[in-house]
């Protein structure tokens, strides 16, 4: 049984390892972690009222693979960012390895997102605004790299106190 206690924790020293591509022969297995990763999204959601994405690294599986369950689960596998513009803006970022900090980062307001669904179709999303900055968090996932590295100065952390 899934439980938010598979989430990785801030100082676990997989978060900091970057991920391997994920072939296409391996789809099939990774539908556990996929549906593992869904469920994880909608009981972190129910428990802290907030949450959208969760990378496969942040329950120890080093593989280039997010899940996007905002209305459905939506697999993500190898992707790629670029970014159209340097516009970027400043946020508060919260994580599910560490869900009682907020870190002040900049993210860049655009992107364009390409990568494999788990059918190994490949789709081109252009994101604005929030859903820019979320693929961009979960995206830092794939390479080892957590909001807290990415704080604008160390006055960028704010602890919260009421979890539910």
């Amino acid at each position: 049984m899934d439980t938010i206690e598979d989430i990785l924790l801030l100082g676990d020293p997989l978060l900091y390892k970057t991920s391997l591509p994920v072939a296409q022969r391996e789809v099939a297995s990774l539908e556990p972690t996929i549906n593992k990763l869904g469920n994880l999204v909608l009981l972190f959601r129910e428990k802290y009222g907030r949450g959208r994405a969760i990378a496969a690294p942040q329950i120890g599986v080093l593989k280039r693979l997010i899940v996007l369950n905002i209305h459905e689960p939506v697999a993500i596998i190898n992707p790629h960012l670029s970014f159209p513009d340097p516009e970027q803006f400043d946020l508060w970022d919260d994580c599910m390895s560490f869900p009682n900090l907020l870190v002040r980062i900049k993210r860049y307001r655009r992107c364009v997102l390409t990568f494999y669904d788990r059918q190994w179709a490949a789709h081109t999303w252009h994101l604005e605004g929030s859903m820019s900055e979320l693929i961009q968090h979960e995206f830092d996932h794939l390479e080892g790299i957590l909001a807290t590295q990415r704080a604008i100065d160390n006055q960028s952390f704010h602890m919260i106190t009421d979890l539910t």
